[in-house]
């Protein structure tokens, strides 16, 4: 193969990395600097898990199992059922594992978990959070977020997606929000990021924090601790004549996914069991 042809396919495989990070770190709302949030009073908790008890409550979540061709992204990990969780001192922990698995003649090095409520549990607008801290390494990428309940019926990402919160675990300072919907899906999706001041701050791999969203007819923010740092607004969605598909119900994922086109692959140096601590998810909805 001649060099020119080497060269124009590593510039290829730069672009769609570089255009897949470019997609979560633009700064596509209406925010120009951090906000701090105003808590309101009118919140309900309509539902929670706590993760106390010795075992996983089974009636709010279920396992997606599988890699199911790298689940769009390249990812290199095996999902297993409730191999790689489980409930210590009140906190979910997920893990992630450099082991191998054989799975219908096919060798995969990682295993993982993912949870979600599908079927379990959807509701549409509220004020979603959960309390994490993100484990430290190359190709790790842990994230907390949300897929329309209509999914199986529209695909995606006509069911729309709300990335609460994903995290790249070689930058330990850095965390992203961002939704998927049709025509700004993958590397055109609409995101936001958020930086810790590393001169005041624990980095997220050291403590835990508080993630969530705030999601109503018109808007979503994204926040961390006290912080707001992303807005996306329904009407400049839709005066970009693009469809707002974020109103109707979705429910909860909660992954430790390991590789993928955006956070690289791990090396020597990641560390393993790589582990994923969830505090609590809990969602309020306004009092009538």
């Amino acid at each position: 193969m001649s060099k020119e042809i080497i060269f124009g396919l590593s510039l290829v495989l730069f672009l769609a990395v570089y255009l897949c990070f470019v997609s979560v770190t633009s700064k596509s709302s209406q925010l120009s600097e951090p906000q701090k949030m105003i808590n309101d009073p009118d919140w309900t908790l309509i539902w929670s898990d706590e993760f106390e008890g010795e075992e996983i409550n089974m009636n709010n979540w279920r396992f997606d199992i599988g890699n199911r061709n790298g689940w769009g992204n390249a990812e290199l990990q095996y999902y297993t059922e409730g191999k790689n969780v489980h409930l210590d001192n009140g906190m979910l922990v997920i893990e992630a594992r450099r082991e191998d698995i054989l799975i219908n003649d096919r060798l995969f090095n990682y295993t993982s978990s993912r949870l979600k409520t599908e079927g379990k549990f959807s509701f549409q607008y509220g004020k979603i959070e959960a309390r994490i801290k993100f484990p430290y390494g190359k190709g790790l990428w842990p994230a907390f977020w949300m897929l329309g309940d209509n999914f199986r019926y529209v695909g995606w990402p006509m069911c729309g997606e709300i990335d609460i919160v994903e995290f790249l675990g070689h930058d330990k300072w850095t965390i992203y929000g961002t939704i998927h919907g049709p025509n700004y899906s993958g590397s055109r999706g609409i995101g936001g990021k958020f930086r810790l001041d590393q001169t005041d701050s624990q980095p997220f791999t050291e403590d835990f924090n508080t993630f969530g969203i705030i999601w109503n007819e018109k808007e979503i923010i994204w926040y961390v601790n006290d912080t707001i740092y992303h807005r996306v607004k329904r009407k400049v969605i839709e005066d970009q004549n693009k469809l707002w598909v974020f109103d109707r119900e979705f429910f909860l994922i909660l992954n430790l996914a390991v590789g993928g086109y955006w956070p690289g692959y791990p090396d020597f140096d990641t560390p393993f069991p790589a582990r994923m601590y969830v505090d609590y998810v809990r969602v309020y909805q306004m009092q009538q």
